[in-house]
């Protein structure tokens, strides 16, 4: 374990994935609907073929199979790459996915960027500057801003959020596929950044 440093975003690779299957080993996610299964999920994908699992994780050109929505739903995959939250170990996990050809998303995804913190690493300012680091990559795609969603209750990202520039843009309920709970969308300009 290398000592703890200031946030890095490091593309997965094999020198990070150790840190990274520890993370799920103790049971986190960043898919914070379907948690522990989907963390069982990876490891799997991992014994099975961790070249491929790590390759999977940068697909610009949505060459990757279909996405499975939480309600068993399967839609098109979008062009997407993740990042991993580095200090030395491994931290969280952030992606971000577009649609070729234009800003807007389709209604099935909830925004363009994701983020996750492990639980031993939160509250020390990882995601936020995990965000700040991301945000050159998404306007050097072309994209002109960025919307983030998240729970209403989850005051945390919130404050990731509008730590980056992040503007309220109001409340909205998830589609269906989610569970249609509510939600509040962010959106973050990237011309002006």
């Amino acid at each position: 374990m290398n000592s703890p440093g200031p946030t890095q975003l490091v593309r997965p690779s094999a020198i990070h994935l150790p840190s990274y299957r520890d993370a799920l080993q103790r049971g986190w996610s960043a898919d914070n609907v379907r948690g522990r299964a989907a963390a069982e999920e990876e490891l799997a994908e991992i014994a099975a073929d961790a070249t491929a699992f790590l390759a999977s994780k940068e697909d610009r050109e949505a060459v990757g199979p279909p996405v499975k929505l939480p309600d068993g739903s399967w839609v098109p995959r979008l062009p997407g790459l993740v990042r991993w939250m580095w200090d030395g170990e491994f931290v969280g996990s952030i992606n971000l996915r577009w649609q070729t050809g234009s800003a807007e998303l389709p209604p099935h995804c909830l925004g363009h960027i994701g983020f996750a913190v492990v639980p031993w690493k939160r509250g020390l300012g990882h995601a936020t500057a995990g965000l700040s680091l991301l945000l050159p990559l998404a306007r050097e795609l072309g994209l002109p801003w960025v919307m983030l969603t998240t729970d209403t209750d989850n005051l945390g990202s919130q404050q990731v959020i509008t730590a980056n520039g992040g503007t309220r843009v109001g409340a909205f309920n998830k589609p269906a596929a989610y569970g249609g709970h509510a939600g509040v969308m962010y959106r973050i300009e990237l011309t002006t950044r």
